[in-house]
């Protein structure tokens, strides 16, 4: 298994390089009907793009998104979805002096090691251009979910380095390049990241996501947990090396009388457990947090090693982000949705004709 697919009803299938001529995705199970159009991708790719403030990697795609199939005069057709994205500006040749070897921190090594080949333009499958199509997969997920449930998703940038917010406006946080959600911090972030590129360094990040109105039944209680299978997909974006789902690694030191989300018949009093309980949403916001590490494509020299065996040291040069994370919020959101969407047809399917079971907390 090469695991290039993930979804049981919802499946998407992601293909291509990051210097390939081409990258794409094949989208099976999506219900027909649902109206689509190559101009509803523009909004999140755009938000997604690299080269959009001086903050990011300064690589420009166009990411012109071309439907080949399963869609009909505007609408779905409950057949395959073939999206395709051309590569429109690859430098290969910033890469020329690695190709002999591993950079640190990079998936060069284990490619190595697994395939007994690699791509090293760019990381090849291992780059982050790959995250485009699961973007542009979620914008058809994203409008099921709402169109269908009301379902809403949204992320934000929840820290940069060891900056938090001092305040929190979901308004501000499409009005800047870090998604962050207070206006007012929005200069010290940019000055802290000017200073961070000048080192030739790179920080973390951690980045949140929201979903809210997910009806509650959700998800299943053993194998097919709503929040084991959420935890999978944002693990498996590039970077990411933790995932808390509500609370989180914060409940370790909560008291059972405070974590505990108790019950009333005007609602729930908190939301700790991160609208999921027993592996099935509670009808809570769904909420979940991400931390990603520092770039490790850097100018700062690392030690290596090169196909020959001997000691090198590394200096990855070329267009590279300071901090991933600034551009991870719509990778998120579109995890989330891709697994809302997936848990959402898998509930119709088996538990379709239960209908609403009373007493249900607004």
């Amino acid at each position: 298994m090469s695991s290039n697919s993930f979804g049981k009803l919802f499946t998407v299938t992601t293909f291509g390089e990051s210097h390939g001529p081409a990258i794409g995705c094949v989208i099976d199970g999506c219900p027909p009907g649902l109206a689509i159009e190559e101009g509803d991708f523009r909004a999140d790719l755009d938000r997604r793009a690299t080269g959009k403030s001086r903050h990011t990697s300064q690589r420009r795609e166009a990411d012109e998104v071309e439907i080949l199939s399963g869609v009909y005069e505007g609408k779905t057709t409950g057949t395959p979805i073939a999206l395709l994205i051309r590569n429109t500006d690859q430098r290969s040749k910033d890469y020329g002096e690695i190709t002999q070897t591993f950079r640190p921190g990079h998936a060069d090594y284990t490619y190595w090691q697994k395939y007994g080949i690699r791509d090293p333009r760019g990381g090849g499958r291992s780059s982050a251009r790959e995250t485009t199509m699961r973007v542009a997969a979620a914008v058809i997920a994203k409008k099921w979910l709402a169109e269908r449930h009301g379902v809403t998703v949204r992320g934000y940038l929840a820290q940069l380095g060891d900056i938090a917010p001092e305040g929190f406006d979901w308004d501000a946080v499409e009005q800047n390049p870090f998604f962050w959600p207070h206006a007012e911090q929005v200069p010290a972030l940019e000055k802290a990241m000017d200073a961070l590129r000048k080192s030739g360094d790179s920080v973390g990040a951690r980045v949140n996501v929201v979903a809210e109105n997910v009806p509650p039944g959700w998800g299943e209680p053993i194998y097919g947990k709503l929040d084991g299978d959420l935890a999978a997909a944002l693990m498996s974006i590039n970077a990411v090396k933790g995932v808390e789902i509500g609370d989180g690694f914060g409940a370790i030191t909560q008291r059972g009388s405070q974590h505990r989300d108790e019950m009333h018949l005007d609602g729930f009093a908190s939301n700790h457990a991160g609208g999921i309980l027993g592996g099935i949403s509670t009808g809570q916001p769904v909420v979940a947090s991400m931390a990603l590490k520092p770039t490790s494509s850097i100018l700062i020299p690392g030690h290596s090693v090169n196909l020959a065996g001997e000691a090198v040291d590394v200096v990855t040069k070329g267009r590279h982000d300071p901090c991933v994370g600034i551009r991870a919020t719509p990778i998120a959101e579109a995890m989330m949705a891709l697994v809302l969407i997936d848990h959402a047809l898998r509930h119709r399917a088996q538990c379709g004709d239960v209908g609403v079971m009373q007493p249900r907390l607004p």
